[in-house]
């Protein structure tokens, strides 16, 4: 097991242990990751590449909870995520982890402002001014609260994506899993969501990020590479 501890030994805000993920097909088992280690401060901007089908959604997926892994352990602060049920990691992951996809995942019925709010409501800390007036600052951060009203196909794909980010941080979460962010975005919108990532850092979030983009790798503060599985310092 190769492990990948954080810079200057800092306590590690993320931790994977050994972690394993294999899939039943038809073949026979599919081992998508192969005891995979490594550690995330607090703070840190970290970068996750590797060629398509290298495992880095499944990794991404351990992190947030969104699926069981095989064995090993995920450690998020102090909560053992490979523990809990699948409903208790929902939860969690509501008021934890703020994720932001590839394709948006936009409500595509609903309002910008409607869209930020749904984290809040589904974490059961929906307060209708206090959520409002928040969802309403959040889209001021991301510079698309003249659009609030509007519904997702009303806008571009990179304001799509900046709403996405706005939802991501509803709850205030300490850590954004963003799996593939800038992957639909030409290189001028790219630049802009990766700026507003860089300033979550600023103010001390925490951002994994997996890309195929070499020109953000570059800037990120640390980046692990996936090979078929098997995690390695880049």
């Amino acid at each position: 097991m190769q492990f990948h501890p954080t810079p200057n030994g800092s306590r590690a805000l993320i931790r994977l242990e050994g972690v394993c993920k294999s899939y039943s097909t038809a073949s026979g088992p599919f081992a998508a990751l192969k005891s995979v280690s490594f550690e995330v401060k607090a703070g840190e901007f970290v970068g996750i590449t590797g060629k398509s089908g290298a495992g880095k959604t499944t990794l991404v997926n351990m992190i947030t909870g969104t699926d069981q892994i095989t064995s090993g352990e995920v450690w998020v602060g102090d909560v053992a995520v490979h523990r809990m049920s699948e409903d208790r990691r929902s939860r969690w992951r509501g008021r934890n982890i703020g994720v932001v996809y590839q394709s948006f995942h936009l409500m595509p019925s609903l309002s910008l402002i409607d869209n930020v709010m749904l984290p809040m409501d589904f974490c059961g800390q929906f307060r209708p001014r206090e959520s409002r007036a928040r969802a309403v600052e959040l889209l001021r951060e991301v510079e698309l609260e003249q659009h609030a009203l509007k519904l997702p196909s009303e806008i571009s794909g990179g304001q799509q994506q900046r709403v996405a980010i706005a939802r991501a941080l509803a709850n205030d979460p300490p850590v954004i899993i963003a799996d593939e962010p800038t992957g639909r975005l030409d290189s001028v919108t790219a630049e802009v969501i990766f700026e507003i990532f860089a300033g979550l850092v600023r103010r001390g979030k925490t951002i994994v990020m997996v890309t195929h983009d070499q020109g953000l790798v570059e800037r990120v503060d640390r980046v692990l590479q996936l090979r078929d599985g098997v995690l390695d310092a880049a």
